[in-house]
């Protein structure tokens, strides 16, 4: 689908002096994304699965971490909300899969809700990194903040959250 949108400028002019005959640019539709939906019984649980979920999406199978070589490593954030908290996790595994060369699988999470006035939530957790050498993986570019929710219900947690592919 093509969007007319007015230009941005009131400018009758291209930088370089021509007169503008159309829009520079054209607005479609996008449909490279992928959504993980996840349920635990637990916000810990929960953020867990949601990351087991960003590793299925990067690959057709997940690789068990002890069937290949995978070191373990640690990843901490916070932030003020639980959202923002999961955004953060997830955007550090896809950082950490850019800069070590690994697919985070096996993820150990503990989330801890702000014990007091002006703290933050916080994230510790641990997870083994398989080596993208030795899978065949897609890219997820980035997490988004699309459609994003956490909802607690009477059985648990559910989450829902898509990512660019």
């Amino acid at each position: 689908m093509t969007v007319g949108l007015p230009a941005l400028s009131t400018a009758k002019h291209t930088p370089d002096g021509r007169p503008y005959t159309r829009m520079p640019f054209e607005l479609r539709d996008h449909t490279a994304d992928v959504a993980v939906e996840a349920t635990a019984s637990t916000l810990s649980g929960l953020f867990a699965a949601v990351a087991e979920g960003l590793a299925a999406a990067s690959c057709d199978e997940i690789p068990k971490a002890d069937d290949v070589d995978a070191d373990a490593f640690e990843v901490e954030v916070d932030a003020e909300r639980p959202e923002a908290l999961l955004f953060d996790y997830l955007d550090q595994l896809i950082y950490e899969r850019d800069v070590r060369g690994v697919l985070p699988v096996g993820h150990d999470v503990s989330v801890a809700e702000p014990s007091a006035e002006g703290d933050r939530w916080r994230l510790t957790g641990t997870y083994r990194g398989v080596p993208l050498d030795r899978i065949d993986a897609r890219e997820v570019k980035a997490v988004t903040y699309s459609e994003m929710r956490i909802d607690e219900t009477d059985a648990g947690w559910e989450a829902y959250v898509v990512f660019d592919v």
